[in-house]
């Protein structure tokens, strides 16, 4: 009698484990269908939205627009090629200033700041707080570096709508992102590395020179890539330190209007909607350029390097 209860149950627990399992398939396939669902769905939309930019934007694009500098107006006349070339120069700018500081920043934060913390407890509150800040600067909307560029670099160091204006206050805006993309990279260099280097006597600045960073290299350009295109995207912050001037600026004392800017002007200043398209139409493709740029430096790196330690 004992066996055949015993069957039972067992039977009886193997029905329920079917049960369980089949139900947790079900639940799973749901999930699947959701997630897949949800990713169409964003896909779907950014698709449309780009195809939307594209389609109608394409038909204004010619040599004489983008030659041709904006002549201003309500008509919006005239092309976009000194909005390219300010935007050149705001980037270049923006990343000599910022770039420098937040791999060196990252650099110290990870490889120092614990040998630091060891000391008196103004240093470790010091540390402490540069990173809390760090993290608070890297949500903090551009409006607001704008605002901070407008009252600091434009009314009181008296540098005016100028590309020196907008390329500090840029760096303001990009510097918590380079610090944060660089210190990862860095943190993903296995100990190993280090130990090694300075188990054959190398000091810890060789260490770090010489191992650390050419390992790390794909990781920090990815973030100062990732910059580059947050620069390339903004305008509230520009538009209230470099100005709108649509001349070619002539020196970094000098405004000027970015493809950012012009796009914003022409879509609320002007009847030349078309033309707003057109130079997102070209926004659209820098971007794009700026991720394959990302993806062929970032592999390129990765190969070099996995060669050198083969």
């Amino acid at each position: 009698m004992t066996t055949i209860q015993n069957l039972l149950k067992y039977k009886s627990i193997n029905i329920d484990n079917k049960k369980n399992l089949r139900n947790r398939k079900v639940a799973e396939k749901i999930a699947f269908c959701i997630i897949w669902f949800c990713a169409l769905l964003a896909i779907t939309a950014l698709v449309a939205i780009a195809g939307y930019v594209m389609v109608n934007g394409l038909k204004v694009i010619n040599l004489e627009f983008l030659t041709t500098r904006p002549a201003g107006g309500v008509s919006g006349k005239g092309g976009m090629s000194t909005t390219i070339v300010t935007t050149i120069y705001l980037v270049i700018l923006t990343l000599v200033i910022a770039a420098p500081l937040g791999v060196l920043a990252a650099i110290y934060f990870v490889e120092y700041a614990e040998d630091a913390k060891m000391g008196n407890g103004i240093t470790r509150a010091l540390i402490k707080y540069a990173r809390i800040s760090v993290e608070i600067l890297a949500g903090v909307p551009s409006i607001v570096f704008g605002l901070f560029g407008f009252i600091v670099f434009v009314s009181r160091l008296k540098l005016n709508f100028s590309l020196l204006s907008a390329g500090l206050s840029g760096a303001c805006l990009i510097l918590p992102i380079i610090i944060r993309t660089t210190e990862e990279a860095i943190m993903a260099v296995p100990r190993s590395f280090r130990e090694g280097s300075l188990a054959l006597g190398a000091t810890k600045w060789q260490t770090i020179s010489g191992v650390v960073l050419p390992t790390a290299i794909p990781g920090i350009i990815t973030g100062i890539v990732l910059s580059m295109g947050r620069i390339v995207a903004e305008t509230a912050i520009f538009w209230v330190t470099l100005g709108g001037s649509y001349r070619l600026p002539q020196n970094i004392m000098s405004s000027g209007r970015t493809m950012a800017l012009h796009v914003y002007s022409l879509a609320s200043e002007t009847r030349a909607f078309d033309k707003a398209l057109g130079t997102s139409v070209i926004l659209i493709i820098i971007i794009i350029l700026l991720n394959l740029a990302i993806n062929i430096t970032s592999r390129q790196f990765t190969r070099k390097f996995s060669g050198n330690q083969d």
